[in-house]
């Protein structure tokens, strides 16, 4: 069996597909709450806030049974949350000077019961919030984002770059009418 860092894209893709799920919010809520008390007895006063985000922490829709998890750290502090990550059984999936981006529950089989990305970020590099509060604010525009992403896992239920991408510009006006306060 390849180990995950020895796969194509394509064979990521084909291992990982795009699978919404119907809203199993208690579910979303423990798993979260079991992975936040982890992430702060790794990080311990690195991690600033650490807080569930995307369609998972709305609860309403059908999502991805994955959580997301946005974790505001202190300046200057990114790579060495990151770096104790890693030593923690969390792969970097993506990685810029102001964003580290990180998965658990990957595994050479497919998915594990439990699925997190762990979204490292600089204080106020929060966007998600917004987006993630108008959602659950606003259920008409929270059951669109669901109608858009069942439309989109049906094109690119493979392609989770070209899924995420497509889903882009919806996530960019809500969280700016978030920000606003609309």
């Amino acid at each position: 069996m390849k180990a995950l860092e020895d796969m194509t894209l394509s064979e990521l893709w084909d291992l990982f597909p795009i699978i919404l799920k119907d809203p199993a919010p208690e579910k979303w809520k423990k798993s979260f709450e079991r992975e936040k008390e982890i992430l702060q007895g790794l990080l311990g006063s690195l991690a600033e806030t650490v807080n569930h985000v995307g369609s998972t922490a709305v609860g309403t829709i059908k999502a991805k049974d994955i959580v997301d998890i946005l974790v505001e750290v202190r300046d200057g502090e990114l790579k060495e949350c990151a770096d104790i990550l890693k030593n923690h059984g969390y792969i970097v999936m993506s990685e810029s000077p102001d964003r580290i981006s990180l998965n658990k529950g990957y595994t050479p089989c497919g998915y594990a019961d439990e699925v997190f990305h762990i979204h490292l970020r600089k204080k106020g590099d929060n966007d998600e919030l917004y987006f993630r509060d108008y959602l659950i604010r606003h259920y008409d525009v929270a059951k669109r984002y669901e109608e858009l992403k069942l439309s989109l896992k049906e094109k690119y239920g493979k392609d989770r770059d070209a899924y995420t991408l497509a889903k882009t510009d919806f996530v960019k006006e809500y969280t700016q009418k978030g920000k606003s306060g609309s």
